[in-house]
């Protein structure tokens, strides 16, 4: 539910931001046949056959009418809709909803799409009927998907074609326990039609200057949601999480981020508890302060009025040892004004994921 609310924002953003854009669409449509990866030695029993499945998509192209158009080479963005058999008895089907964008290289014949939404599983762990299943602890999970083709588009009548590789993956970020997730690399063909073909436009060229400055920006943000240990049954708790950075813009695309922030998850506490009374040769106190403090560096990537987060920090206050001092976060950021923002993030240790963050902020 949390990424489809990313899609959402995305859609919109660009909905609002394009009424004066020509009205030209590309349906595509892409059969994949593909292989689970084994990303951990837990779910090995789980793949027993090659999934596959369709994408179905709708785009809607860009020319340049917008400033940020023409600085990431037209891309196009849109909706896609995914439906895979797992071919597991225990994984079931899932079906996904996203929004995506779709980015052009090598004379718009290389195409990379970047979807994020909402997926239902039709079999997930139930710890009676499908203990087998520690992927998927819920029925609802966030969905992620990469494709990278090779693409033609109105070679005859608005007909065309692609072909290449993707990389769907499968999560609901540890908001309910078990979450081993999974990930399907997959080869994928299919065809694609442009509605409005013949009216299609030239692509215009950038008339804004290069020279950006800005000075340096202050940033307060909070975010909340909630969350449950990799302990099957501990419960889901909320967390609370409070950061203070300052940003630097490079250039129109481009901020850094240095900062420090401090992290509330009950789950820790609940988590501290547990261990104390269960594995009482561990020798924990279940005293044990469960909060942490981290400073970190961060990369903001600005697409429009959305923009793409990445940071990696260390916990310079650290009294329990969870899943290693360093930490990683990824996510989308949406702009109201120049000021104010919200933002949905991902934070995990590696490939590890802790929480799904709902955040809002200002930028000062």
């Amino acid at each position: 539910m949390r990424r489809l609310i990313v899609g959402v924002l995305c859609v919109t953003n660009a909905i609002v931001f394009s009424q004066e854009d020509p009205d030209v669409f590309t349906l595509d449509a892409n059969y994949f046949y593909g292989t689970i990866l084994q990303h951990n030695a837990g779910i090995s029993h789980l793949i027993t056959d090659h999934p596959s499945g369709v994408i179905l998509s709708f785009n809607k192209k860009t020319y340049g009418f917008k400033p940020w158009e023409s600085r990431y080479n037209y891309p196009d963005w849109g909706f896609s809709f995914v439906y895979q058999d797992m071919k597991d008895s225990y994984l079931g089907e899932n079906y996904g909803v996203s929004a995506h964008y779709n980015f052009y290289f090598l004379k718009r014949n290389l195409n990379l799409r970047i979807g994020q939404g909402l997926a239902y599983t039709t079999n997930p762990y139930d710890r009676e009927t499908n203990y087998s299943n520690i992927a998927y602890g819920s029925k609802l999970m966030s969905s992620t998907y990469l494709m990278f083709n090779y693409k033609k588009e109105n070679l005859f009548e608005g007909l065309g074609f692609q072909a290449g590789l993707s990389l769907i993956h499968y999560s609901n970020a540890n908001v309910k326990a078990p979450n081993s997730s999974t990930n399907t690399f997959a080869f994928n063909v299919g065809a694609n039609y442009m509605i409005g073909y013949k009216e299609e436009p030239e692509f215009q060229p950038s008339t804004v200057s290069k020279e950006f400055t800005e000075n340096i920006k202050y940033n307060f943000a909070f975010s909340t949601g909630v969350n449950e240990s990799d302990i099957v049954g501990t419960g889901q708790f909320p967390f609370y999480n409070l950061a203070f950075y300052a940003d630097k813009r490079i250039n129109r695309k481009s901020a850094l981020h240095v900062g420090a922030e401090a992290f509330f998850a009950q789950f820790l506490k609940e988590l501290i508890y547990y261990y104390s009374v269960a594995y009482q040769e561990r020798n924990i106190d279940p005293n044990t302060d469960y909060k942490r403090f981290g400073v970190f560096v961060g990369h903001e990537l600005f697409i429009n009025k959305m923009s793409f987060l990445t940071q990696v920090g260390y916990y310079v206050y650290y009294p329990y040892d969870f899943e290693g001092r360093v930490y990683n976060r990824i996510g989308l950021k949406r702009y109201f004004g120049d000021q104010f923002f919200g933002a949905i993030t991902l934070k995990a240790h590696a490939a590890k994921a802790e929480a799904v963050e709902f955040g809002i902020g200002v930028r000062l």
